[in-house]
């Protein structure tokens, strides 16, 4: 579960949402740590072979779906995610890897 702003997000929930899109192929939901909120939503997608997509095209197909403070505040496509040998997500290692990037920026 992420805590973002007192409210209570479950990652499946949005997972499930943006995965009725067409052009997605996969996606994980997360939480990163945040100063202001506690924590905000990631998304990484991984788009069907030869989609494109751009992360306000995300927003925007959940903007009238989902609350607001539902929608992933930040979006990575990605090529594939990092898995365990049993093929289960390993979300620790996405919430790792996406805090080194937002410390990069």
């Amino acid at each position: 579960m992420i805590i973002r702003g007192g409210e209570n997000i479950y990652p499946r929930e949005i997972e499930d949402f943006i995965f009725t899109h067409p052009k997605v192929a996969e996606v994980a939901v997360f939480g990163v740590p945040d100063e202001f909120y506690g924590e905000q939503v990631v998304a990484w997608v991984e788009l069907h072979s030869g989609e494109t997509m751009t992360e306000d095209e995300v927003r925007e197909f959940c903007k009238d779906d989902i609350a607001h403070f539902k929608i992933p505040k930040y979006i990575r496509f990605v090529e594939e995610f990092p898995m365990t040998v049993t093929g289960k997500l390993q979300k620790f290692k996405m919430r790792e890897e996406m805090i080194k990037l937002l410390e990069q920026e």
